[in-house]
């Protein structure tokens, strides 16, 4: 359709969408020529972001709504068949139907190996198709479900609208676009843009490629240094040009100077918006990533942490390790993973079923998950902690970690409170009814400590808060 044709489309949308529902057949009678219903229906499917429409299941368009995201979350338990079978389909064309088994099978498999080699050793990474369609084996299920459990903690809250302007930077073959789509309702509007420069782009396009209706995703084929977020704006909008999420999942590792690069995109975020930066759970990675949101959010003074590792004291920063990662429910093993498994022997090699990452939430309108400033008339600041050593203390911490010990005998937990230049570990040493807050909270919960006694570990180099039958500790609750 001519360009005048498209405009008077757009015009009477505009006008319909503050009357009613706007049905295409209906505009098709006041554009000159009655062009096609469903000649209407595409240019409004197109126009949709800029026109702020989302389809219905009757075909019809109405704005979307002004409220926010109420989620259903429940965790994921699994990767959607739907998707496997579009791995499986990647694979077979480019290998045949038995891609798992001889040449292409040991190919794809040294191909996953040199992968996890690089990645433990923090080694640049190219992806070539094969490299692409390796990870998307090990990497897709994990990823989808990552993604899911960190927007969460944002729509818990209320901070996620369904009007959604999002950029993906690094978006590899597709992982956490995928978990993005399943997580949002049918009727967010989602504008998605991902930033991928590698052979992976071409497994993304394929992955998203039957996405809902009001998803749009565009693909740019840029690094993340050279892309510019203000060249890709298509709205109506004076804000147009602003992402409500930025994510940098699973590629800050990878980028020459990652500080630089987060603090540009930044500058591209809406008022309101999050930054989501996502790591695998390994040493190295997760580490990189506080070091990343260290020099942001308290060198740079950029952004306001969100969550998980709360400063507590205002003016403190944390200079400790930073080794913090979540655990969520391992998925049930994908097909596509077994069949490449078995083969080798069936020992797991090439099952990847765990879900634990490293992450941070990074908002620049100084929102935190839990608005808490601790009272130095009442707590002890980890960054005075020598002082306290053998005696008993009350203070304020994060829970960082799930229980680091084998078995079930005194569990240990990280905790934080933004101060910390060396580890504290909280070891429940005898759990009651007023302590079990400790065992029972959640990563990221915000725990208040009475009666905590405090030694030195000469082992670890760390302090161990001692959670006895004198300790009380409670969970100071988020805001609804």
């Amino acid at each position: 359709m001519n360009p005048e044709k498209r405009e008077r489309v757009r015009e009477n949308a505009k006008y319909l969408r503050n009357v009613r529902p706007i049905d295409p057949e209906e505009v098709s009678e006041y554009v000159e020529g009655q062009p096609h219903s469903a000649v209407v229906r595409q240019i409004l499917r197109e126009e949709a972001v800029s026109l702020g429409l989302v389809e219905r299941e009757d075909g019809t368009f109405e704005p979307v709504s002004d409220e926010p995201i109420r989620p259903t979350f429940r965790g994921v338990e699994a990767f959607p068949e739907r998707y496997a079978s579009r791995v499986s389909d990647l694979l077979a064309e480019r290998f045949g139907p038995d891609w798992h088994r001889g040449e292409s099978g040991d190919r794809l498999r040294e191909t996953i190996r040199k992968l996890k080699e690089d990645y433990f050793r923090n080694n640049p990474v190219e992806y070539d198709e094969t490299a692409a369609l390796g990870y998307a084996i090990y990497h897709l299920p994990d990823n989808y479900a990552v993604v899911q459990y960190v927007l969460h903690e944002l729509a818990e809250k209320g901070l996620l609208d369904r009007k959604l302007r999002i950029l993906d930077v690094g978006a590899g073959v597709g992982g956490p676009a995928l978990g993005v789509h399943d997580y949002l309702p049918d009727d967010a509007l989602v504008e998605y843009h991902a930033v991928e420069p590698s052979a992976a782009a071409d497994v993304f396009e394929r992955m998203v490629s039957e996405s809902g209706r009001n998803f749009h995703p565009t693909v740019f084929r840029e690094t993340a240094e050279a892309f510019e977020p203000s060249a890709a704006a298509d709205s109506d909008e004076e804000d147009s040009a602003a992402y409500d999420l930025i994510l940098f999942a699973n590629v800050l590792n990878e980028l020459d100077d990652a500080e630089a690069v987060v603090l540009r995109y930044l500058d591209s975020l809406a008022d309101d918006g999050a930054l989501l930066a996502i790591e695998p759970a390994d040493r190295e990675t997760a580490i990189g990533l506080r070091r990343v949101e260290r020099a942001v959010a308290d060198e740079a003074g950029a952004a306001t942490v969100y969550s998980p590792t709360l400063r507590l004291w205002p003016g403190e920063r944390p200079t400790d390790r930073g080794w913090s990662f979540d655990v969520k429910a391992d998925l049930e093993v994908p097909d596509f993973q077994r069949r490449l498994d078995e083969p080798a022997g069936a020992t797991g090699e090439f099952v990847n079923v765990d879900v634990q990452y490293a992450y941070s939430t990074l908002r620049c309108d100084g929102k935190r998950r839990v608005e808490f400033a601790a009272d130095p008339d009442r707590s002890a600041k980890m960054a005075e902690m020598e002082r306290h050593v053998t005696n008993r203390v009350d203070l304020v911490a994060v829970k960082l970690s799930h229980s680091l010990a084998e078995g079930d005998r005194n569990p240990v937990f990280r905790v934080g409170d933004g101060s910390e230049e060396t580890d504290h570990f909280a070891v429940l040493t005898s759990e009651t009814a007023l302590n079990a807050d400790l065992r029972t909270a959640e990563y990221g919960d915000l725990l208040a400590f009475e009666q905590v006694l405090v030694l030195w570990n000469d082992d670890e180099q760390a302090y161990n808060l001692v959670v006895g039958e004198e300790t009380i500790v409670d969970r100071i609750p988020a805001p609804a």
